[in-house]
């Protein structure tokens, strides 16, 4: 196997087929396809089912992708480490965050990581769906997943970093008394919810309901970035995260709820596939924080 054949078979699976992959690294469709049948050859598995023009991964395929990304991030981690003249740590830290939990703590320990570690660059991913954290690691997308607890994956060590807590937000002009509001009290303006199965979405409505409160619905989005866009336009109230719902005071009227709605939330990852620069993290993120590393409960 050589790390060319490895290189192109991600290419492939990144960008959803030869003719993605081939524009991304600039080389011939032609090249990456015989590679790809070569390195088929070697190992004697099938990576890909080929549909028409599309290519959908295999079961063999599937299981390749983790090591694969594991290669080229050892790869990477060496390649580095020679290029530097003192031997610094090198390499490259893949974090997925949910959106709303990217600012705060995981900027600071960014942060405080690079200023330790020049040498090692810093990738911030998008996490989509909390529930897929376990499999991205696995998978070998990242090493690290920043994600609301308690997560799906009993098998991930995790450090609490904090707790999100979320705030109502409404059209701008509503008439919403000055201070907390009383879950149990709440307005009777209707309300832009993500729909159950998100486990956010989950709490916040059993924290409503536990209330004693019934509000109607206006509105269910599967986009949690279209929440606030829906408020705006007056559509109806929601629960954000209180980070953006401060950052919406100028544009939307925005209070705190009691009981408080908050979920904690940290930080994940297998130490058993920890490169070296993602080792030097975790020892950093537990120094600075009092998580011992144990999955919570």
């Amino acid at each position: 196997m050589e790390l060319r054949q490895v290189e192109y078979f991600l290419a492939v699976v990144e960008n959803e087929g030869i003719n993605g992959a081939a524009a991304s690294l600039g080389v011939a469709q032609p090249t990456i396809s015989q590679a790809l049948r070569g390195l088929e050859r070697e190992l004697g598995v099938q990576l890909f089912h080929r549909i028409g023009r599309g290519m959908v991964l295999s079961a063999a395929g599937r299981s390749m992708v983790g090591p694969s990304r594991q290669i080229l991030r050892d790869v990477t981690a060496v390649e580095d480490l020679l290029a530097t003249s003192d031997g610094a740590l090198a390499g490259r830290l893949d974090i997925m965050t949910f959106p709303a939990l990217a600012l705060g703590p995981v900027v600071d320990l960014v942060t405080e990581f690079r200023r330790s570690h020049p040498n090692v660059s810093v990738r911030l991913g998008e996490l989509k769906d909390e529930s897929q954290a376990g499999s991205l690691i696995e998978d070998g997308h990242c090493e690290f997943v920043v994600a609301h607890f308690p997560l799906d994956d009993a098998g991930l060590d995790v450090v609490e970093l904090g707790e999100q807590e979320y705030w109502l937000v409404y059209p701008p002009g509503t008439d919403v008394p000055e201070g907390t509001v009383p879950l149990s009290a709440l307005p009777d303006i209707p309300m832009v919810f993500v729909p159950r199965g998100h486990s956010v979405a989950n709490e916040i409505e059993e924290s409503i309901r536990h209330a004693g409160a019934r509000p109607r619905l206006a509105a269910l989005s599967e986009h949690r970035e279209a929440r606030l866009p829906l408020v705006l336009a007056g559509i109806g109230g929601t629960l954000l995260e209180r980070s953006i719902a401060e950052a919406a005071r100028d544009r939307a009227v925005v209070r705190p709820v009691e009981p408080k709605v908050a979920r904690t939330f940290g930080i994940a990852f297998d130490p058993d596939m920890l490169s070296p620069a993602g080792q030097a993290f975790v020892e950093l993120v537990r120094a600075r924080t009092s998580g011992d590393g144990r999955p919570l409960t």
